[in-house]
């Protein structure tokens, strides 16, 4: 099984240094691992025997695609007269970070499936990703099945069977039909999103969050966990940076540790059976083996469990009610939201949403009522006959 582990939490919690350690764990365990990222790997860990290390640069990498297509439509721009950008005047758009971390998390997953080894370190066992802040992961993470609703919507595949009779119907109505050459482009990042997609819901895929012992540590962990659990992604492990020894001749230490051991009681008792681990202040950030070693940061164990996807029940009661089940630890019913669209359900958490198709017998149900308790999300749909196709 690929194991990939995406790393991210809070703001300046040491993200990157987790990450970091996390892939320098699996290495000294004899498995290759990989290392994706913005920042630059430190020097020392060039020389570790197992481990690769990838640095994103959305610029280079909008640089080199925008280059690419400009040789590829040469001819094109030719005919137009217009004049190619020099490489020097590309600068990449806002969102270019996301597309990069996506495209290349896909690259080195397939090529791990593959057993590639080429120099973009493809050949790993075990991938790690430093990803930014939770929020801003999340959105990232959920780019691509948004994407491929969009285009769903837009240029839906049963409409590609009136092909033939396309040119008929533009003359009829004096509108232009879409070009042949739209749902190919379209199916092709169908294609493309689906199996980003993929990777990112595999089954060794999984997240670590990493925090800091504050006051509001505990909702934004509760919240996060909601929110990957409404977008099918399983937490791993929550780790709790920059941990205050526990006794301190210091009355001004003390009262700090005694803080952030009254936030780990709580993140303990609020997370269950998600291991919590503890990382002890330091001075500096760790930047040898040796001393990203001495966190303890253990290599990535076995992925959780069964993924947090919907499921439906059938009562079989007097109603003849469908029970859909959605699993969202964390979540809180004061930030939780839910709407019904068509043949998509439509939940949001906090700040998290994600649409979901009815599929079945649920698309002819109407919404009944919802619950939520003991961390899962349970809506009850009604049979209604103005949702079932008229017999003709």
């Amino acid at each position: 099984m690929r194991r990939t582990v995406l790393v991210t939490g809070t703001g300046g919690a040491g993200r990157s240094t987790v990450a970091a350690a996390t892939a320098l764990a699996a290495a000294r365990e004899g498995r290759r691992a990989v290392l994706v990222g913005p920042e630059p790997l430190p020097e020392a860990l060039h020389a570790v025997d197992g481990l690769r290390h990838v640095r994103l640069d959305a610029a280079r990498t909008f640089r080199s695609a925008a280059l690419d297509l400009q040789t590829r439509g040469r001819a094109a721009l030719d005919f137009l007269g217009a004049t190619a950008l020099e490489e020097d005047e590309l600068t990449e758009p806002p969102g270019a970070a996301a597309f990069t971390l996506l495209h290349t998390l896909r690259a080195l997953h397939d090529a791990v499936g593959a057993g590639s080894t080429e120099a973009t370190g493809g050949d790993g066992d075990v991938l790690v990703a430093d990803l930014p802040p939770v929020g801003e992961a999340l959105a990232q993470l959920a780019l691509p099945e948004q994407l491929a609703r969009y285009l769903h919507r837009l240029l839906p595949p049963q409409r590609q069977a009136a092909r033939a009779l396309r040119p008929m119907l533009a003359q009829l109505a004096g509108v232009p039909a879409p070009a042949d050459r739209l749902y190919e482009t379209a199916a092709r990042w169908q294609d493309a999103l689906a199996g980003t997609r993929e990777m990112l819901v595999a089954p060794g895929t999984s997240v670590q969050l990493v925090v800091g012992a504050e006051a509001g540590t505990p909702a934004a962990v509760a919240e996060a966990r909601a929110g990957l659990a409404l977008h099918g992604v399983p937490l791993d492990a929550v780790t709790v940076n920059r941990m205050l020894p526990a006794a301190s001749p210091d009355p001004f230490l003390a009262a700090l540790g005694d803080g952030q051991r009254e936030v780990l009681g709580e993140l303990r008792t609020a997370l269950g059976p998600v291991p919590l681990r503890e990382l002890p202040w330091r001075p500096r950030a760790p930047r040898t083996p040796e001393e990203l070693a001495a966190l303890g940061v253990p290599a990535p164990a076995p992925a959780p469990g069964p993924r947090p996807v919907p499921r439906v029940e059938d009562r079989r009661d007097a109603e003849g009610e469908l029970v859909w089940r959605l699993p969202l630890p964390g979540a809180v019913r004061e930030r939780l939201d839910l709407v019904r669209r068509g043949d998509e359900v439509i939940v949001t958490v906090g700040p998290y949403r994600r649409a979901l198709p009815l599929d079945g017998a649920l698309a002819r149900c109407a919404v009944a009522g919802a619950r939520l308790a003991d961390g899962e999300l349970a809506v009850r749909f009604r049979p209604d006959p103005a949702l079932w196709p008229r017999e003709r």
